[in-house]
């Protein structure tokens, strides 16, 4: 089944002298449960395609459908709506709120809906990431391995159809980088979770079982491991 489609995607900056074209008609599928690195320099374009197939910039040209529907047509609150609830998001910095406690902040995207969590799923992510013994705990509490964990743990509480990490382990030390690696490779396994993640560093590109190369906003290879 295919979840993530991109059509002729092209997103363009500036005018004239100022032009840069960040993406060039980029044609992308993934199916349901591939997990995907997309691998490139800084500036390669791989950092503008995860923000407009997550419906946080949009398109130039072209179209991203997820699950079969053209999320550049969506208005803003749709967008929003669309993005807490099919699309899960992990930045290199966490995004957590402070004042917030670990359970709160993972759960958040579901009490935005008013909507019930559903104990037994919330409590194997929270065992499978390491963190069911912090849930009362402030971010500010927690060492940043944790504090990922915590944006991983909320970013699959609504079960997304597609996670978008974008560089996850940029601010973490081998070790803690090492261990959101093997997280994100659970959660495909497990969860059969569908996962795109975005990283300069091909080492941790070639965990996924599909690693395609941008350069200058194209793709200029797409092979699959294993």
């Amino acid at each position: 089944m295919e979840i993530l489609k991109c059509e002729d995607l092209s997103k363009v900056y500036g005018a004239r002298d100022n032009k840069v074209i960040a993406l060039d008609k980029i044609n992308l599928s993934v199916k349901k449960g591939e997990f995907t690195a997309i691998v490139g320099a800084s500036g390669s374009g791989k950092s503008t395609l995860l923000h407009v197939i997550g419906s946080v910039d949009k398109p130039t040209e072209g179209r991203v459908l997820i699950e079969g529907r053209d999320i550049a047509a969506l208005n803003p609150t749709q967008s929003a709506i669309f993005r807490r609830r099919k699309v899960g998001l992990v930045y290199q910095f966490y995004n957590l709120i402070p004042t917030l406690t670990v359970r709160q902040n993972i759960l958040i995207p579901l009490l935005l809906d008013k909507k019930k969590p559903n104990q037994e799923y919330f409590y194997h992510i929270v065992k499978s990431l390491g963190i069911s013994d912090k849930l009362e705990a402030l971010p500010g509490q927690l060492s940043g391995g944790q504090q990922q964990r915590t944006a991983i743990a909320r970013s699959l509480i609504y079960r997304p159809a597609l996670l978008l990490a974008d560089e996850p382990t940029g601010n973490l030390d081998r070790k803690n980088s090492r261990e959101i690696i093997d997280m994100l490779k659970l959660s495909n396994q497990s969860l059969n979770q569908t996962i795109l993640l975005i990283t300069h560093d091909e080492a941790i590109a070639l965990e996924a079982s599909r690693v395609i190369t941008i350069e200058d906003g194209r793709i200029i290879s797409d092979r699959k491991r294993g």
